[in-house]
């Protein structure tokens, strides 16, 4: 069924020669799709599909949002795939899907040359939040409560209790943004290797299912925290300075700062073995659910030791 949806989305003589999974993903399954032209030639195209009962129910606000985000980004100079046909509601495949075009480029992971990727994250993470949609999407949601923290094991019970009290208080006042919600190295695409001397490129973004209206701090947070998890907490604490010489605007307080890293730190807790899993799959084998959780305890403690 799906594959006959994507055909009808062709062009004229074209048809699909070649289906390979791609991996990742924690919410759904993505397949690279080679398409055989007219010509002769070939194309890519990318689709995502939600499989998993747990997301489906979410399946159809997600692709909808990810649909209206790539239609909103063409042509304004952040890379985005561009979108080819949506069906969010399963009518016509077995899942909820989204096809869309393929971006040049691969993820990385790697601890090596970081020192480098960090800057161009943060300047691509600055454009996303200079774009001005005539249409906003809808306000951002927090779904991490002061009761559903996991506290890891081992860690400081009295630094995890303080940095639980944190998000117990009103979130601070913030001028809106344009938040891709999922911004990490996961979601970015490099040209690897460089193309030239002057080092790697960012080839795209992806993965806009998550696009909000909120703080750009919460955005900045949420890279951070991945980081932090991905090479140590001190490259989660240098993202925010980056963030800023890119010329981003965080909240004018370290308070109010410390309050969106302390939240998105503690969203992580119930999630480590699901984030960890595609980190190990994509070679990072060392990333075990335990490793995972003392990078976050380090880092959690870092944060509220800089909260003083």
């Amino acid at each position: 069924m799906t594959l006959a949806w994507v055909s009808r989305h062709l062009e004229v003589g074209e048809r699909i020669v070649r289906t390979e999974a791609l991996h990742g993903g924690i919410t759904a399954e993505m397949r690279r799709l080679t398409i055989g032209t007219r010509d002769g030639s070939t194309r890519d195209l990318v689709l995502r599909s939600f499989v998993d009962p747990f997301y489906v129910g979410h399946a159809e606000d997600w692709l909808n949002r990810e649909a209206g985000a790539l239609t909103l980004l063409t042509g304004t100079g952040v890379a985005a795939p561009g979108l080819v046909a949506v069906d969010p509601t399963a009518a016509h495949c077995e899942y909820p899907s989204l096809l869309m075009t393929h971006l040049a480029g691969r993820t990385v992971l790697d601890d090596e040359g970081l020192e480098t990727r960090v800057p161009l994250l943060a300047r691509q993470l600055v454009a996303i939040h200079a774009l001005r949609p005539a249409e906003r999407p809808r306000e951002y949601v927090a779904l991490t409560t002061a009761d559903t923290v996991v506290t890891p094991k081992g860690a400081d019970a009295a630094t995890w209790a303080a940095a639980i009290d944190v998000i117990r208080r009103p979130a601070p006042p913030y001028e809106g943004r344009f938040l891709h919600r999922d911004f990490q190295p996961g979601n970015v695409l490099f040209d690897v290797p460089p193309p030239s001397p002057a080092g790697p490129r960012i080839t795209g973004v992806v993965d806009w299912a998550a696009t909000s209206w909120g703080p750009a701090d919460l955005d900045v947070a949420h890279c951070s925290t991945n980081l932090a998890l991905l090479h140590g907490p001190a490259w989660g604490l240098r993202f925010a300075e980056a963030y800023e010489e890119a010329g981003g605007v965080l909240a004018a307080a370290a308070s109010e700062r410390l309050y969106w890293q302390v939240r998105d730190g503690l969203a992580f807790s119930e999630e480590v073995q699901q984030v960890a899993q595609p980190w190990r799959e994509a070679g990072r084998t060392e990333l075990t659910t335990r490793a995972v959780e003392e990078r976050l305890d380090a880092y959690v403690t870092a944060l509220m030791d800089a909260l003083g």
